[in-house]
């Protein structure tokens, strides 16, 4: 094993090494090499499952890890029902990793349940604290909060104060925060950016390669800047072609679109070892980049035409998907459950013989 990964590793002990149970750990030692496979939560939207549920899924698939990226899944937040949660994964090998959602306060997917951000942030470290989860996920909202007064520096300088008021905080629990690039909302650069004035110490990355897409970069490029920054991720697939507006994108199953997950699996291995691949598949739903409007530029204003030349290479390279209807004699919501689990078990299969993904054998 390279040194460095052996150092990274050595490094993780109080966050992703941490957070895997005891049973997954001593299977790595045998298998330093392969990354931890795990899902989101939002893969098997349409079937609505808690988090008891989606833990048992995961222990019937054989994975090694949870992503519950808010706090819906789950059916109460008492330390009683937490403690069973953590004691029914551990009990299998699975890490519970989870999201609190916004702490942008002034972006419309802030919710107002919650009061204020850091009302959010406390409670997201106390239900990760007790269910064992090495970070509290969390994000401004989506694309539409570069648009806002004050473009998204406003709302990054907010989630930054946020985080840096709970500091103290996040460090006596033993958790980290995991900011995500979510729906187009923040560029690699700026991540970085947020990531480092936070500090390393109590902020990383949650990373997700077709957000990265909406943003207009080449995923690849994304993943690099972010490095060993990343401590959480949320994966899909993704294929990007040319439109008279700009370009649109959707999500596909791992291996069915244009990220070479052979080389982004070895890159992660490499820069983020013991991060695990939480599969998030959003397939069959196009989303507009309208980059020839300048409109659309209003939420990029400092965004130069070499920042996007990975991402015009990729979309170059791409063709057209059809959005797929359900069949005349099978409704939406039944059709959608098939479709997403038909997916998420192709993405576990692509990344478990092609990609060295998966502790358990």
């Amino acid at each position: 094993m390279k040194r460095r990964v052996f150092a990274k590793l050595a490094g993780l002990g109080a966050l992703s090494m941490h957070a895997l149970p005891t049973l997954v750990v001593a299977e790595m030692s045998s298998t330093l090499a392969r990354i931890p496979l795990g899902l989101c939560n939002h893969s098997l939207r349409s079937l609505q499952l808690n988090a008891r549920q989606l833990i048992e899924y995961a222990i019937e698939q054989k994975l090694d890890s949870v992503l519950l990226n808010t706090f819906q899944p789950f059916e109460s937040l008492e330390k009683p029902y937490l403690t069973n949660l953590k004691s029914l994964a551990q009990s299998s090998g699975i890490s519970i990793y989870i999201g609190a959602s916004s702490i942008s306060e002034k972006s419309p997917k802030f919710s107002k349940n919650h009061k204020n951000a850091k009302n959010v942030l406390s409670e997201g470290i106390r239900v990760a604290a007790t269910v064992g989860s090495p970070i509290v996920g969390c994000r401004i909202g989506n694309i539409d909060d570069r648009y806002s007064e004050g473009g998204i520096k406003e709302h990054i300088d907010a989630v930054i104060k946020v985080m840096k008021s709970m500091r103290s905080q996040a460090l006596d629990a033993g958790v980290k925060f995991a900011f995500e690039n979510h729906a187009g909302d923040l560029r690699s650069k700026e991540l970085l950016e947020l990531i480092n004035e936070t500090g390393t110490e109590i902020c990383g990355a949650l990373f997700d390669p077709a957000n990265s897409v909406w943003a207009m970069e080449d995923p690849m490029r994304a993943l690099k800047v972010l490095g060993e920054n990343i401590i959480c991720t949320s994966v899909c697939d993704i294929i990007a072609w040319e439109t008279e507006e700009g370009a649109t994108f959707q999500g596909m199953a791992i291996g069915e679109g244009m990220i070479d997950f052979r080389f982004y699996a070895k890159t992660m291995a490499e820069l983020c070892p013991g991060v695990p691949l939480h599969v998030e598949t959003i397939s069959n739903s196009a989303r507009p980049i309208p980059f020839l409007k300048s409109e659309f530029w209003k939420g990029f204003p400092n965004l130069s035409a070499k920042d996007i030349v990975d991402f015009l290479k990729l979309i170059k390279n791409g063709s057209q998907q059809e959005i797929i209807k359900p069949p005349a004699n099978k409704n939406k919501r039944t059709f959608d459950i098939e479709l997403q689990q038909s997916e998420l078990l192709s993405s576990f299969n692509y990344l478990r013989k092609n990609c060295n993904a998966g502790v358990k054998k």
